[in-house]
């Protein structure tokens, strides 16, 4: 016995096609659902719906499995079969975590979920806590991000389907690793979306740069509010998934009275108590709002946390020598790092020229653990034309500095797969839609974009090429190999270092100080007793450092601490005590 349930207020018929016979749905209720009980169906019968005649069978937007794709018949899928073994793990406190970010389809050559659990004990080895998945949903072929999902409750076949996930976070916790899911709330994919058959999940009176807004305050929203709510609590509760990180909140276009990640913030607190289990959301936002992540209890949003991009942005820029295309025009001097380390906005209120006009609110009094930072992430090397990575940009001198920047700066460090060994593969965009124009609007509309930045258009490469999606995978065997031997034991210096001498007091705000010059282009930053000096200069440097006894690790021999001053080499950063 099986009970289907879809919510198509739209509809005025529904019949469920269940294997090869059509069944008449009852409904629908007042809020719009119809039901039926088919006592032959079970696992692994495969259904659809077809809607006010129309012969087209649509998959279910609640689709627990699609094993033929977005386009094909959903699958019943039973979650109660598969048997766990983490019922004493805990997650560690993301405070003191460090997170690494990995796509599946590329950080192994095979490019699943169970390949990449043969990672694993790298990752603990090299002193991850958290793992964190770009989203793993449905979405149209092959290979993708996975920001274009649209059967949002299935897992992607070509990762291993919804077991398979099941398999790698059992397998982390059994490695003492947390799990962290992107997920994707604020659009849907541009292939394979039938949603709107059914209701109206997105509307029109509002935009976002993926067409209408997900419908979260119009009628029918309160069912669309579910869906998403009951999408977030499946992959905690029924994937044991510990956290999850929210895509671009910024898109969201709510007024009600209980905004939605309010809402979805005091519904995964009730699941976390049901489960005696902490649940963690952390947001991606682009506001600079301390309310995002400002407690419920004092007005705010509730999330645990959010991605730091103005603190990626002043450093990166500072690296990169000051770029002056998009964001980065906002960017470029020392005394904004300073700022983005010790206020975490370096837009707080003030007129920003890339948005002509004035952005952001001061995020004073909240601990920076709150924040995630990073020099490196999808976005941050997917959405440069090349997909090149921070060593390829500012070479490998600067890149040890960005990521003594990060590991010893007050926010929660974020790796992204392979710069720990500062990997040569790119990470370029890459979709593999069976529509032919929609894969054609997709290479024009890059091309477009990047040669608005003085790019030649026949060099970026093709995003439904396959080879875009070969070049990006992660060459494991180079790990081990030279320089990339030598920024890997740079990294696990850093992340050991970090979890051993620096003790983040969070009961205190804004711990970290910064010294610099902008004119030598050298800074100092410190946190209790830990200091790192860094020249970017192109001189030596004698900077002094009164406080510091020890030299504890250096990005390049002869940097040394003599009589309470550092002599630095040009591009180069000192660690001390």
């Amino acid at each position: 016995m099986h009970r289907f349930e879809v919510w198509a207020p739209r509809a005025t018929t529904l019949m469920l096609k269940v294997n090869t016979d059509s069944l008449a749905m009852q409904g629908p209720d007042p809020r719009g659902w119809w039901r039926l009980d088919v006592p032959a169906a079970g696992d692994g019968t495969d259904y659809a719906y077809c809607i006010d005649g129309d012969s087209t069978p649509y998959p279910d937007p609640r689709s627990l499995s699609q094993p033929n794709g977005v386009h094909g018949m959903s699958r019943v899928y039973g979650h109660d079969s598969f048997e766990w073994s983490d019922a004493d793990f805990r997650a560690p406190g993301l405070p003191s975590g460090v997170v690494y970010e990995l796509h599946i389809g590329t950080f192994t050559t095979d490019g699943t979920l169970d390949a990449a659990i043969d990672r694993l004990d790298y990752l603990a080895d090299l002193g991850v806590t958290h793992v964190e998945l770009m989203p793993v949903s449905s979405f149209d072929g092959g290979r993708g991000w996975g920001y274009d999902g649209v059967a949002l409750f299935a897992v992607q076949e070509s990762y291993g389907g919804p077991d398979a996930l099941k398999r790698f976070v059992n397998a982390a916790h059994e490695k003492g690793l947390a799990v962290l899911l992107d997920v994707v709330y604020n659009h849907f994919g541009p292939v394979g979306n039938y949603t709107g058959q059914f209701g109206p999940y997105v509307v029109d009176s509002h935009r976002t740069p993926w067409g209408g807004a997900v419908n979260l305050e119009d009628a029918g929203s309160h069912e669309v509010r579910r869906f998403f709510c009951d999408n977030a609590l499946m992959w905690l509760r029924d994937f044991h998934v510990d956290g999850l990180r929210l895509d671009a909140v910024h898109a969201f276009v709510d007024r009600s009275a209980i905004h939605f990640l309010e809402q979805l913030a005091v519904e995964v607190e009730d699941l976390g108590n049901q489960l005696s289990r902490k649940l963690v959301l952390i947001a991606e936002s682009d506001l600079n709002d301390p309310r995002v992540v400002t407690s419920r209890e004092l007005g705010g949003l509730g999330m645990e946390a959010q991605w730091s991009d103005d603190f990626h942005h002043a450093l990166f820029s500072v690296l990169n020598g000051a770029p002056n295309e998009g964001y980065y025009a906002d960017f470029g001097k020392l005394s904004q790092l300073a700022k983005a380390v010790e206020h975490t906005f370096v837009y707080d209120g003030i007129f920003s020229e890339f948005r002509d006009r004035i952005h952001g609110r001061p995020a004073e009094g909240l601990t920076q653990d709150r924040f995630l930072g990073f020099i490196q992430n999808h976005d941050q090397v997917g959405n440069r034309a090349l997909g090149d990575r921070i060593c390829e940009t500012v070479g490998f001198a600067r890149a040890k500095i960005a990521a003594a920047v990060v590991l010893m700066s007050p926010f929660v460090p974020l790796l992204f797969q392979g710069e720990e060994w500062a990997a040569s593969s790119p990470f370029q965009y890459f979709v593999d839609y069976d529509d032919p124009e929609m894969a054609q609007s997709v290479s024009i509309g890059r091309k477009k974009e990047f040669k608005a930045f003085g790019w030649n258009p026949d060099s970026i490469p093709e995003p439904g090429a396959r080879s875009t999606f070969e070049n990006s995978k992660l060459n494991w065997s180079e790990a081990g190999e030279g320089a990339h031997a030598e920024m890997l034991r740079w990294y696990r210096n850093l992340i050991r270092l970090r979890k051993v001498a620096l003790q983040f007091d969070t009961t205190h705000d804004r711990q970290t100080h910064v010294h610099f010059s902008e004119h030598d282009k050298w800074f100092t930053m410190k946190h209790g007793a830990i200091t790192l000096a860094c020249n970017l200069g192109l001189n030596a440097r004698i900077l002094e450092v009164p406080e510091a006894n020890r030299l504890l690790l250096t990005s390049q021999e002869g940097n040394n601490l003599v009589d309470g001053s550092i002599s630095l080499a040009p591009d180069s950063v000192a660690i001390l005590e």
